[in-house]
């Protein structure tokens, strides 16, 4: 997302009554955004939230994510936390998802949901872009772990990135020029976060990082978006299978194959078991259909979606709700937030 929006999508700058604390969990850099107080005895929403920026730029204490998140604790009466993972170059995967992690299990302990009020059957995830990455990935884990008494309850992903291995979906090839998030830079990324030699992001791009020898017909399946789009999305492209590409490049980036780092490689057992989600995705985005195949794919093992297409929305537009601002944005945010008054 976009830094320096610095008012609030209500149009104000400062939330009156929201207390704003910048703490550590589990040794990890944190915002919190308390409500004014309620009545006594009275419960309020918590809700974790990772800022996008490509596993590199972003933080939750600037622009549109701290203007957000006060207007979120404000208007959902919830305790809000912004979690500050460390970025590359400083890291490279699996760090920024250990950061998460280890942040989130703090956050679901009862002695902290105990310690601000906040109700452990109304506690969500969310995230934007790689934020949202983070978000699936940490919630995939939390719901699988039974040494977790208390887990999310409800997951919101704003157009999430969700996988590595094909940069030739039809959203990849029909957005690869358009701003904000141009396809090789997202490529670069993920070449970024995964500690891949960027000379070969040309490979990546073609495909060579993922050819038919590298994962077997089940793990390409759950990300085969000829089966998992609807034919509005898939509209005339041709899937693209490499027979034989980069060798042994599975053995030395291990991230590629790692549900960590690719939530949408899951499976479906483990994706039966997260929490209900919520999905935002954009027609003029690398992206949508990263978050539309996840959309399918948790609906497949039986989680309650709901997925929000914004036929006029492109990446980064949740950050535009202010004095540069574009009615998409305010719409998605609104969304946003209505749907977790109502789910959360």
């Amino acid at each position: 997302m976009v830094k320096g929006l610095l008012t609030s999508v209500s149009g104000g700058g400062v939330m009156p009554g929201v207390k704003v604390s910048d703490l550590t969990f589990a040794g990890v850099p944190v915002r919190v955004y308390e409500p004014p107080a309620g009545g006594e005895g009275h419960l309020r929403r918590g809700l974790m939230y990772f800022h996008g920026g490509g596993w590199k730029f972003g933080s939750a204490k600037t622009g549109a994510y701290d203007s957000t998140s006060r207007t979120l604790s404000d208007e959902l009466n919830a305790v809000v936390v912004s979690v500050e993972y460390r970025l590359y170059p400083e890291v490279h995967f699996p760090m920024p998802y250990l950061d998460c992690l280890a942040a989130a299990k703090h956050f679901l302990s009862r002695e902290v949901l105990a310690k601000y009020a906040i109700d452990p059957e109304r506690v969500a995830v969310s995230g934007d872009s790689a934020g949202g990455n983070l978000a699936a990935a940490v919630a995939q884990e939390i719901s699988t772990d039974e040494s977790m008494s208390e887990k999310f309850s409800v997951q919101a992903l704003v157009y999430p990135v969700l996988q590595a291995l094909d940069f030739n979906t039809p959203s990849y090839l029909q957005n690869e020029n358009i701003p904000l998030l141009y396809r090789p830079v997202m490529v670069r990324f993920w070449l970024q976060y995964l500690g891949v030699d960027l000379s070969l992001q040309p490979q990546f791009l073609a495909n060579n990082h993922s050819s038919l020898q590298h994962f077997t017909p089940e793990l390409r399946a759950r990300l085969d978006w000829t089966v998992l789009l609807s034919p509005k999305y898939r509209k005339n492209y041709k899937q693209l299978i490499v027979e034989k590409g980069l060798e042994g490049l599975s053995k030395e980036v291990p991230g590629l194959l790692d549900v960590r780092a690719s939530p949408l490689l899951a499976e479906p057992e483990v994706l039966a078991k997260c929490p209900r989600a919520y999905i935002v995705t954009c027609e003029y985005d690398v992206l949508r259909d990263d978050g539309l195949m996840y959309a399918r794919r948790l609906q497949d093992a039986g989680v309650s979606v709901t997925n929000d297409h914004y036929e006029d929305g492109f990446h980064g537009c949740f950050s535009f709700i202010s004095w540069l601002e574009f009615d998409v944005g305010k719409r998605a945010v609104r969304g946003y937030i209505n749907w977790l008054q109502n789910n959360l």
